[in-house]
């Protein structure tokens, strides 16, 4: 199937590895030209060399702090410069940060900054350069709503969930569309700390139908598919990619 993406222009925060990686290398090859951002420089790197192998085009790579304090507009300044226009903004970065039920007050501020506000400040650059142009698509990760336990970066995403449709509201009537995509449990860096391989088989025997955790192409693939004129007529909607896991019991 055509997805239409070909010469697009897209930036992706969170690039350098997990979902993040994937989404750009997924969207290179459709010919998406994508910035490419994240920290660190020999990731980045690894993976501009990968979309080559695979002949898809080449990412534009901007080593970045996203939480510094300039950083989304370090970030749209690179985007104009590099790409000229921009047709597709993925807000990926995020880290899991489970405190406890009195967490330190700098786990919560570090942790907003980075699952929310930075997100919000980037894309706010982005906005009045996709209502001039009447076109473009905003696609956030977020996290699951029912953790038993607190973590702040899914508190944060929670409320990306909401900004999210609340932005797809006012700019429909631009033609920009706004979504979410909420991954379940998968094969990354921000997940392994937590399941032994004994506990992930158990834990997907149990609760997961598909018998096992993702893996980021999973999420790739149906980013690709939301952020790509197949899916013109879908905003203010939170995609799942989960196996089936729905109800989360910890």
């Amino acid at each position: 199937m055509d997805l239409y993406l070909n010469e697009k222009t897209a930036i992706v925060s969170g690039a350098s590895q997990g979902i993040g990686r994937a989404i750009v290398k997924e969207l290179a090859i459709e010919g998406v030209k994508v910035l490419a951002t994240a920290r660190n420089e020999s990731l980045l790197d690894e993976l501009r060399s990968e979309v080559l192998i695979l002949g898809g085009t080449e990412p534009v790579l901007l080593v970045q702090d996203y939480i510094a304090d300039d950083g989304p507009e370090r970030i749209a300044d690179a985007a104009y410069k590099h790409l000229g226009h921009v047709d597709i903004l993925i807000n990926n970065a995020g880290r899991s940060r489970p405190v406890p039920v009195t967490g330190q007050e700098d786990d919560w501020a570090a942790a907003m900054k980075l699952d929310f506000e930075q997100h919000r400040k980037l894309t706010h650059l982005l906005l009045p350069h996709f209502i001039e142009r009447k076109d473009g698509v905003i696609l956030n990760l977020t996290s699951t709503y029912e953790l038993r336990q607190l973590n702040v970066s899914a508190i944060a995403k929670a409320a990306i969930t909401v900004w999210s449709k609340q932005l797809a509201g006012e700019l429909g009537k631009y033609g920009i569309r706004v979504n979410c995509i909420q991954p379940g449990l998968i094969d990354t860096n921000n997940i392994r700390p937590f399941f032994s391989d004994a506990l992930r088989r158990q834990f997907s025997e149990q609760f997961i139908p598909l018998g096992d955790f993702g893996v980021p192409q999973d999420m790739a693939n149906m980013a690709t598919f939301l952020v790509s004129p197949r899916a013109k007529y879908i905003t203010g909607t939170v995609a799942v990619v989960d196996g089936g896991l729905r109800n989360y019991p910890f």
